[in-house]
């Protein structure tokens, strides 16, 4: 078994979370790989700090802690960068829960010092009890899962997804952290791409770094009844065209759009011709899965335009906000 250290991330903003965050931790406390220790990070949300703190405080290994940088996921995580003293750092979100051997799976591949990131799988837990049948599997990444088109097994690929993720420490001495103005910052509009971007980064600082994926690393991610309607899912896939606007303007277009080169050419129109066979077969939401796909890609289009003329416009530039663990701990 592997010896290494993990200091896992947990970051938290509301109390309607309030069951799933316990939930969250709890499954870190029963890795059958230990953490070194658990990292409650709460942004700007003091009620929270104040209920979490009298929640943990008689329990070992588990910290709360305040985000000690602007609003936001990025600064979120890099607060518990800044304290952690693992040799690994994981991230778990805070509505979903780990399987037994998480940490274990994230452990044995960093036996390889070139090894600088490992991300896992994420399973949908449906609200409704089971898919919507007009839902694609292709784009379960709208509700923070792995999706139909990632490689099976533990493959290398150019980055890992956020919610279940871990990066050897030192990777953070190369690129800084996650870069404040791309990813989630507390508007209600659902961003993301703070992890493609900062795996590139790394990618580019260290060209022999390996990142895996390794699909037996399990989590299962809470999928709220709102978030299975349309609705959410035409929002989330406009707020991901302006999100890979801004990782194209953190990173270059080359680098930025080089998965999602595959995905859109490859993996889409694979799925609209499943959808409109399953229609043919008479099987139940093959018409509105093929519709919803091409939906999608409209949306994500768009945003991705609008994202680019903005950030064009606006001459928009992002930076890592340095959080040294002595500012953590003044404002813890």
């Amino acid at each position: 078994m592997s010896t290494i250290d993990v200091s896992v991330v947990i970051c938290v903003y509301t109390e309607d979370r309030w069951e799933d965050i316990l939930a969250a931790v709890g499954s870190v406390r029963a890795q059958t790989h230990p953490a070194l220790e658990t990292l409650v990070v709460v942004d700007h949300n003091p009620t929270l700090l104040d209920r979490l703190r009298s929640e943990y405080k008689e329990t070992g290994g588990v910290r709360v802690l305040p985000n000690a940088g602007p609003r936001g996921l990025s600064a979120g995580r890099n607060t518990g960068i800044a304290v952690s003293r693992g040799e690994v750092v994981a991230f778990l979100d805070d509505d979903a829960v780990a399987e037994r051997d998480w940490l274990r799976r994230f452990a044995d591949p960093y036996s390889d010092p070139r090894v600088l990131a490992v991300g896992g799988r994420a399973v949908p837990v449906w609200s409704s009890g089971r898919r919507p049948d007009w839902f694609p599997e292709e784009f379960d990444w709208v509700v923070g899962c792995s999706y139909r088109g990632l490689p099976p097994g533990r493959v290398r690929v150019r980055n890992i997804l956020g919610g279940n993720a871990s990066f050897r420490r030192t990777a953070f001495d190369f690129v800084g952290g996650f870069a404040t103005g791309i990813g989630r910052d507390g508007s209600k509009r659902p961003m993301g791409g703070e992890e493609t971007d900062l795996c590139i980064r790394l990618s580019r600082a260290r060209p022999d770094a390996i990142l895996l994926m390794d699909d037996r690393a399990v989590i299962h991610h809470k999928v709220p009844e709102a978030r299975e309607h349309f609705g959410y899912f035409r929002t989330r896939t406009y707020a991901e065209g302006l999100s890979k606007a801004l990782v194209a303007r953190s990173v270059g277009v080359d680098k930025g759009l080089e998965s999602e080169r595959r995905y859109a050419t490859r993996v889409l129109p694979a799925g609209v011709v499943r959808g409109l066979r399953d229609r043919l077969l008479a099987r139940p939401g093959g018409a509105r899965r093929a519709a919803a796909i091409v939906a999608g890609v409209l949306t994500a289009a768009g945003g991705y335009l609008v994202g680019s003329a903005r950030a064009r416009r606006a001459g928009t530039t992002f930076a890592v906000v340095p959080i040294p663990a002595d500012q953590v701990e003044r404002a813890a």
